[in-house]
């Protein structure tokens, strides 16, 4: 990470980082690749494999869900300090949409390798993010039912 204060103060607005202390942003701070992309350019395939957690550092993306007659829909809009992939963190299943840059736009992306190697380091920091992501996942539950 070439930022590393940056990327704590972004880090630091998302909530299922956002209970964790200073030392522990920094240790997930520098685990963060920055990956810079163009309008129209995929950040993500649906139907990929997950590989890891993305925040918007800046600019604009949408995430696009192709059914199987091969109509598209928006099902997302993503801008600075939004984020997704918080289940390819756990799992590596497929995407459920794609997401792509509708202009240029700077991601953070913490691959799930290096993520699931600091939560065995820091057993304090993996039970705060699961409970984070627990609720997250009971909220989604509740708006769908």
């Amino acid at each position: 990470m070439a930022d590393l204060e940056r990327a704590i103060e972004i880090l630091s607005k998302v909530p299922l980082f956002e209970n964790l202390k200073k030392r522990q942003l920094q240790d997930l701070g520098r685990l963060f690749i920055e990956r810079t992309c163009a309008p129209g350019e995929v950040i993500v395939p649906q139907g990929r494999d997950g590989y890891g957690f993305f925040v918007i550092a800046s600019g604009k993306a949408e995430a696009v869900r192709e059914k199987a007659d091969g109509s598209k829909t928006v099902v997302n809009r993503f801008g600075p300090g939004d984020f997704f992939g918080e289940l390819a963190l756990l799992d590596n299943g497929p995407r459920t949409a794609s997401v792509i840059a509708t202009e240029p736009t700077e991601c953070l992306i913490l691959p799930r390798e290096n993520f699931l190697g600091v939560l065995k380091r820091d057993g304090e920091m993996a039970v705060d993010i699961m409970v984070e992501l627990a609720r997250r996942f009971r909220m989604a539950l509740d708006a769908y039912y």
